[in-house]
């Protein structure tokens, strides 16, 4: 039997071990993936703490990867379809894809942080034949489904990326009255950069009713996030910052009523959201308003009239979270990626080479970093 190296979770609180582990064989739907880089996220590092969504010990865990398939399950498509539409995969095609150790109870087969990793082909997406190294597309996954998650939770459309790519401003010409600005709090965090250029998208959808993207993020990353498409960026640390985003679609002539949290504290975008209600443009009324949190929501948080704050999560039952991802990954990203209208943000940093270095990136992450993407290599 094959065997490959592992990054293992040993006990709770416990930093991971590499091991050697067994080589599974992909089930159905599943592709087996030769992984080459790995991307840390906030939660990964809750996980090896904390045991968040741990059930059994040992296993293995990680969400974000890319990597090469060496094997395809029954089942998975391995063509195109007769129209040309949805992602195919065989041997050999270079992937980025959202680890299921969560979905798969604790099942180590399914964990990133190792060389050889299980997944469902729903939650992989095929790269572009040039231009998106290992490491930046290690970046992807999490940081596209985060987001795009949020956007279907509030019940905003998601655009299919057939509207204009520009990056500048520009909004295209609107088949529907804009009215909003759509903010992102934490806009310059892994999954903010990525809210930001899908509200981009949103924006220049003329069949939304965005007519512009406000972002809340660290001054020194001011150009950075302006440079995805945020058309006001503020500073979040600013004592005053509630009020300078209202005053900005005051003058603006918009509203705010979506607001996606990637990171921060929650009661500054319900405050921002809580002046708008009971306001609009000639008699229109906001009488709600809706805030998706990627971040856990705290159990004493404030609960505001006519807020509403949604946990921004993928479905529990197993065939609708199937179906989003292979939406959200598969053919959105897929499409956009190769379109140029989406780019992996932000940067990868390189905190090292092999499993080994996965603790000591996250204790890197827990110091806190921002717009930066840490990543390991994991092979060649």
């Amino acid at each position: 039997m094959a065997n490959h190296l592992a990054a293992v979770s040993t006990a709770k609180g416990k930093p991971y071990e590499v091991q050697t582990r067994p080589t599974p064989k992909p089930g159905p739907d599943e592709l087996l993936i030769a992984v080459k880089s790995v991307a840390l996220n906030p939660a990964d590092a809750y996980v090896r703490d904390h045991g968040l969504f741990i059930s059994t010990y040992p296993t293995v865990v990680g969400f974000d990867l890319a990597g090469l398939v060496l094997e395809v399950g029954d089942n998975v498509p391995t063509g195109a379809t007769d129209n040309g539409s949805g992602s195919f995969f065989r041997p050999g095609t270079r992937v980025a894809a959202y680890g299921a150790p969560i979905w798969t109870s604790s099942d180590p087969d399914y964990g990133a942080f190792q060389e050889r990793c299980l997944v469902p082909w729903q939650h992989a997406v095929p790269l572009p034949d040039e231009g998106i190294s290992w490491n930046h597309a290690a970046t992807l996954p999490v940081a596209t489904e985060v987001p795009l998650c949020a956007w279907d939770l509030m019940g905003i459309p998601v655009p299919d990326g057939s509207t204009s790519t520009d990056t500048s401003g520009g909004k295209g010409k609107s088949n529907t009255e804009k009215r909003e600005a759509l903010l992102i709090w934490g806009a310059s965090s892994s999954v903010g950069t990525m809210g930001v250029q899908t509200a981009r998208l949103l924006r220049e959808d003329p069949n939304s009713s965005f007519a512009a993207v406000y972002a809340a993020a660290g001054s020194a990353h001011r150009s950075y996030v302006h440079s995805l498409g945020a058309d006001r960026v503020f500073d979040y640390k600013d004592s005053q910052v509630v009020d300078a985003i209202v005053s900005a679609a005051k003058e603006d002539g918009l509203v705010i009523r979506h607001c996606f949290l990637a990171t921060g504290q929650l009661a500054l975008c319900q405050a921002v959201l809580k002046r708008f209600l009971g306001e609009g443009q000639e008699g229109e009324k906001t009488k709600t308003a809706k805030i998706a949190s990627a971040p856990r929501l705290p159990p004493d948080a404030e609960v505001v009239n006519g807020v509403e704050t949604i946990s921004v999560t993928a479905s529990s039952v197993k065939e609708e979270r199937l179906e989003q991802f292979r939406y959200w990954l598969g053919t959105w990203l897929r499409d956009n990626l190769a379109k140029g209208a989406i780019r992996p943000s932000p940067e990868p940093s390189i905190v090292g080479k092999g499993l080994g270095a996965i603790n000591a990136g996250l204790d890197k992450l827990l110091q806190s970093v921002s717009c930066t993407k840490l990543v390991v290599e994991v092979a060649e």
